[in-house]
């Protein structure tokens, strides 16, 4: 995906807790920084309030992260995110994370189950959070 085609994006502050042993961002705060994404996403598309009103939401059944360039304190790291894809039950988000010069530190993506935690078991991905997505993203799916 191009960067253009990124609709979505978060402001991270780097922490120096977030440091490893040489000095740059562990790779575990890599995933921090991803799942702060995710759930600005979910924020965006109205998930968060589907799951107080109905205990409905999502659960995450991949994760993943190819690690480019290294991220230092002091510093920012911007998230890029996009839906790539939508099926019946399921969808993934694109991330690209930059360091603060706008390169490219790492590309990571996630796969998301629609959840129904009332019935314990996946359902269908709603109407509304569908055209949310859509909207969203300026495309059809």
């Amino acid at each position: 995906m191009e960067l253009s085609e990124f609709h979505v994006q978060l402001e991270l502050r780097i922490d120096w807790s977030e440091l490893d042993y040489f000095k740059h961002v562990n790779n575990v705060s890599f995933f921090k920084y991803i799942q702060s994404a995710r759930v600005n996403y979910w924020e965006r598309i109205g998930l968060n309030r589907l799951h107080s009103e109905k205990n409905v939401g999502v659960i995450l059944a991949s994760t993943q992260c190819d690690f480019r360039k290294p991220l230092t304190y002091p510093g920012r790291v911007v998230i890029l995110s996009a839906v790539y894809f939508i099926k019946s039950s399921s969808f993934g988000i694109r991330h690209v994370l930059l360091n603060e010069t706008g390169e490219v530190s790492a590309e990571a993506g996630d796969v998301l189950v629609m959840y129904d935690f009332n019935n314990h078991g996946k359902i269908l991905i709603p109407h509304s959070i569908r055209m949310a997505i859509e909207e969203l993203e300026n495309k059809k799916f």
